[in-house]
């Protein structure tokens, strides 16, 4: 699991990331990212880094991606794990939903991780670290 201040739960934070957030694909996955406001002058801004509050990830997975929900859990489990590890490095302040396509039923956890990783990093929520 991810820690309980890492997670999306209100449908109201699904929307606004589906609405106002940028959007990245990749063969399995797709990120949706939204930054939170930061209404500071850049003057501000380091002391405002850590005032920001912590990366939250929601991720969804539709009947489309298979019907059986041990499928489905299986894939959810597999991304939280990948991104618990990168959890350190992620950026603060970002709100994240990770949608699973279809074609990630044959995806291991080395292929989730590769690909949230490039998807992060092109949504420049990943630090180089």
């Amino acid at each position: 699991m991810l820690p309980p201040a890492n997670r999306l739960r209100r449908e109201q934070e699904f929307s606004a990331v589906y609405r106002k957030g940028i959007r990245r694909n990749s063969r399995h996955l797709t990120l949706r990212a939204l930054r939170h406001s930061n209404k500071a002058g850049s003057a501000q801004q380091q002391t405002d880094l850590q005032s920001l509050p912590a990366t939250c990830i929601g991720i969804s997975i539709s009947l489309k991606v298979s019907k059986r929900s041990v499928v489905r859990n299986r894939i959810k489990r597999q991304i939280r794990a990948a991104l618990r590890q990168m959890l350190p490095r992620l950026s603060p302040g970002w709100n994240l939903v990770i949608v699973v396509r279809p074609t990630a039923q044959e995806c291991n956890y080395g292929e989730f991780l590769q690909e949230l990783e490039q998807l992060l990093v092109e949504a420049e929520v990943l630090n180089g670290n």
